[in-house]
């Protein structure tokens, strides 16, 4: 990913779109936040915030963010919509974050362990938007519909901050849900026709996702119902949160669904591959971690 290096000027002007009456994160904080981003360095840890406040600081934020990455939207990550996750933030519902391009990597990429400040990974999982009809729906049948991708998914998430562990829900969406990089693997192409939509349904509730590394141990797993019941239910959630705050699906939004795995820190000199099983077409993604470099040895 590159970024641009110049130091982001004043954001006094930069306004909160939400909680009016709201504390975000002030000007100089919010400042502080972004070239801690670039220079991939732990920012001072966030106090608790109420919902409005995160949701007011993520705008300011993301206002900086949009900036580094050229302004180009590709989509949305819903964060925190597994309980397992939810419990480790204190909280019991999931927040947003936006996706820009830059972010996204090929399969069997490889990158720096330490790719941010606080890195991380995680099995995960994106979709594609067909058909802007998805801001309506109501359940995973409806979002199957509207969609024309499956993706698999590894999520490179940077929790940003000295202690990660201080972060409440509302301090993961001030920090744009942590979105930094993903890689992504091959598309499986949504089903069209009533009795193959049905077995893909059953099949996403019911997959078993696998972490393992590179010498074949299993670092975690879980199954897709971990996500809200169902890992279409994200979709449905992420667009009756971004419709509260007067934004929209998009066709071709890529849409990160959140975490099947516990999030874990990568080690340098492994690699990561996450499988679907049970999923018809789905093959695995892998990220590889660079090996740390020895003096003598160039990078």
């Amino acid at each position: 990913m590159k970024l641009k290096s110049a130091l982001i000027p004043s954001v006094m002007a930069v306004l909160c779109v939400t909680g009016a009456q709201a504390q975000c994160l002030n000007a100089g904080e919010v400042a502080q936040l972004m070239q801690n981003y670039v220079a991939m360095k732990p920012s001072p840890n966030i106090a608790k915030l109420t919902d409005e406040e995160g949701a007011c600081s993520r705008a300011r934020f993301n206002e900086l963010l949009s900036r580094q990455f050229g302004g180009k939207v590709i989509g949305y990550k819903a964060g925190l919509t597994n309980p397992a996750v939810q419990q480790r933030f204190g909280t019991n519902k999931p927040v947003w974050g936006v996706l820009y391009d830059g972010m996204i990597l090929p399969n069997d990429v490889t990158v720096q362990a330490k790719f941010g400040a606080r890195p991380l990974f995680e099995a995960d999982m994106l979709v594609r938007v067909k058909s802007e009809n998805i801001n309506a729906a109501r359940n995973p049948a409806e979002v199957l519909e509207n969609i024309d991708q499956i993706i698999p998914f590894i999520e490179l998430p940077d929790l940003m901050v000295e202690n990660p562990g201080s972060l409440n829900g509302a301090g993961v969406a001030a920090i744009n849900v942590g979105a930094r990089l993903g890689v992504v693997g091959e598309p499986i192409n949504a089903p069209v026709f009533p009795e193959q939509q049905q077995a893909m349904l059953q099949a996403l509730a019911e997959m078993a996702v696998q972490v393992s590394d590179n010498t074949g141990a299993v670092l975690s797993s879980g199954k897709g119902s971990d996500i809200l019941g169902h890992p279409l239910n994200a979709v449905v959630w992420l667009a009756g949160a971004l419709q509260q705050e007067n934004l929209r699906l998009r066709k071709g939004d890529l849409i990160s669904l959140g975490s099947f795995s516990p999030l874990t820190p990568p080690k340098a000199g492994t690699s990561v591959i996450v499988t679907y099983q049970g999923l018809p077409g789905a093959k695995p993604v892998q990220v590889n971690f660079r090996p740390p470099v020895f003096p003598g040895q160039s990078d």
